[in-house]
């Protein structure tokens, strides 16, 4: 890998870091369904709570997804490099926001499966523009050169046991809209009085 390459890969994980920040805010403020509005653009976006392997610390990724046979599939694109995955990989119990549900899992890395390539093509359809922004066109590209461009790709299957209700789950910052609403109305009455 040259310099060049790894300055590109670098400023790819800063972006990620932040676009990742944002989604993590919408889904706090219950918007989760709303980021979910236009998944052929967008993509379907869900949150992946996991255990850090060496803090032990409670984290939350944001990923593309799609739902074969009640199992979720997603992929960590940088493979095993990414923190989520090797996480995962370590304590696989998860947690996982979708829009509307939240469930309890296990992770399970499934790339050696025979299934990889047309479950993986999925969770990229399933990806909206990030997978064109990573140069694939999973609708069109040939399978020989799929194969080729998501080699060190990583396909992970959630198996979900049991559905979750509760506080620390998705929406648990929604009290902000009440809040602001009950501040900004005698606000916006003031300044009408005022004209």
């Amino acid at each position: 890998m040259t310099d060049k390459d790894e300055q590109m890969e670098e400023m790819l994980r800063q972006g990620f870091k932040y676009f990742n920040r944002f989604m993590l805010l919408m889904w706090r403020l219950g918007l989760g369904t709303w980021v979910n509005i236009w998944p052929a653009v967008i993509g379907r976006i869900m949150v992946i709570t996991h255990r850090g392997r060496k803090s032990g610390l409670s984290r939350r990724t944001p990923v593309n997804y799609t739902i074969i046979d009640r199992d979720i599939f997603c992929t960590a694109a940088l493979g095993e490099k990414s923190d989520w995955y090797k996480n995962m990989m370590k304590n696989p119990e998860v947690e996982v926001w979708l829009p509307g549900s939240w469930w309890v899992g296990v992770a399970e890395d499934v790339t050696d499966s025979e299934m990889r390539f047309p479950y993986l093509r999925q969770v990229l359809i399933a990806s909206g523009f990030v997978a064109r922004a990573a140069g694939i066109n999973p609708h069109t590209i040939p399978e020989d050169e799929f194969e080729v461009v998501t080699k060190s790709y990583r396909l992970i299957r959630i198996q979900r046991s049991e559905a979750r209700t509760g506080k620390g789950g998705p929406g648990g910052l929604a009290w902000v809209w009440p809040l602001s609403t009950m501040l900004l109305l005698p606000l916006i009455f003031l300044l009408r009085k005022r004209k």
